[in-house]
């Protein structure tokens, strides 16, 4: 028996589908798993210990020149690696039309995804076979593992689900391992961001501990960010540029975690690791962080920068 995943960005929602497939995994021991991915986070499905063959797609880089002679041969060469296999069950748990259409649709095999009531885009329901109805009010993990128990014909116990990643990581975790915290300062949408004065207060009340702080980054503007935040403190360290199991190593070695909403976040949930984030106008109910020592500190007005540094380091100081 062999099922196909698709679900294919962002970061934070590749993440939210490992706990489904540790149910799916645990329920159906002689299943196997393959999973289409967008290429950037392909490194992701490969840390769970229940996939097979990771499918990547580039459909974020494809749609920049969609006709262009490279881009149509790189397409017909994904198509043929999705229908190399023939499927028991692909489940969609993407549920948009750029993912039925261009991927499930192609893919060989009975396809699963949710109803026009329960997903995203109802229009992408239609290329289904089987559609299944999940309540949009639960957390988007609890959604996913629902998804998977109903396309494969188990039920869920209730319990938290279970990413399986984080023993990945146990045995690389870096020598200071436990000696440091790690600032997520980065993220794409600025009404999602804390303001610098308020990361450099946060570290300044982080020096008598007399533990490290490490502040990755991923584009430039964001390593000029950190190297700003950094600036004075000698309890500081801006990262080099790391790849993505990179980060998710560092992230596997630290005391705790205090971030904004982005994908990183969702790691280091992943991870196991403690990890506070900030939250301003997202709601937490639906997409906050899952898992283990994992709070939410809450703008009261949706404003970022109303959170202050010294109620950030009032939660934190449980963990150091």
């Amino acid at each position: 028996m062999r099922v196909l995943i698709v679900k294919t960005s962002s970061m934070g929602d590749v993440l939210h589908t490992l706990p489904a497939l540790t149910d799916a995994a645990h329920h159906l021991p002689d299943m196997t798993f393959d999973w289409v991915v967008e290429e950037n986070f392909a490194q992701i499905p490969t840390w769970h210990f229940a996939v097979d063959k990771v499918i990547p797609v580039a459909i974020r880089r494809w749609r920049k020149n969609w006709f262009g002679k490279s881009i149509r041969q790189e397409r017909h060469q994904f198509i043929q690696s999705l229908r190399e296999r023939e499927y028991d069950c692909i489940i969609d748990a993407q549920g948009l039309i750029k993912s039925a259409f261009f991927i499930t649709r192609k893919a060989r095999g009975i396809k699963h995804g949710l109803d026009r009531h329960s997903i995203r885009e109802p229009i992408a329901s239609w290329f289904y076979d089987v559609k299944h109805s999940v309540p949009k009010s639960m957390h988007a993990i609890e959604r996913v593992r629902q998804l998977f128990a109903k396309s494969l014909g188990y039920e869920l116990s209730g319990d938290m689900g279970d990413y399986a990643i984080a023993s990945h990581f146990l045995s690389e975790l870096p020598s200071d391992h436990g000696q440091y915290l790690i600032f997520l300062h980065a993220t794409t949408r600025y009404e999602k961001h804390w303001t610098e004065d308020a990361w450099r207060q946060l570290i300044q009340l982080i020096a008598p501990t007399g533990l490290k702080i490490k502040l990755p980054w991923g584009t430039a503007h964001e390593m000029q960010s950190a190297q700003r935040l950094a600036q004075g403190f000698n309890h500081v360290e801006v990262l080099p540029k790391l790849s993505l199991s990179q980060v998710a190593t560092k992230l596997a070695g630290a005391k705790a975690v205090v971030s904004v909403d982005t994908g990183l976040s969702h790691l280091t949930a992943a991870l196991d690791r403690p990890n506070i984030t900030l939250f301003g106008q997202t709601d937490p109910k639906l997409i906050g962080g899952y898992g283990k020592n994992q709070f939410s500190l809450v703008s009261p007005d949706q404003k970022m920068q109303t959170i202050s540094a010294t109620k950030v380091y009032e939660q934190l100081a449980r963990f150091l």
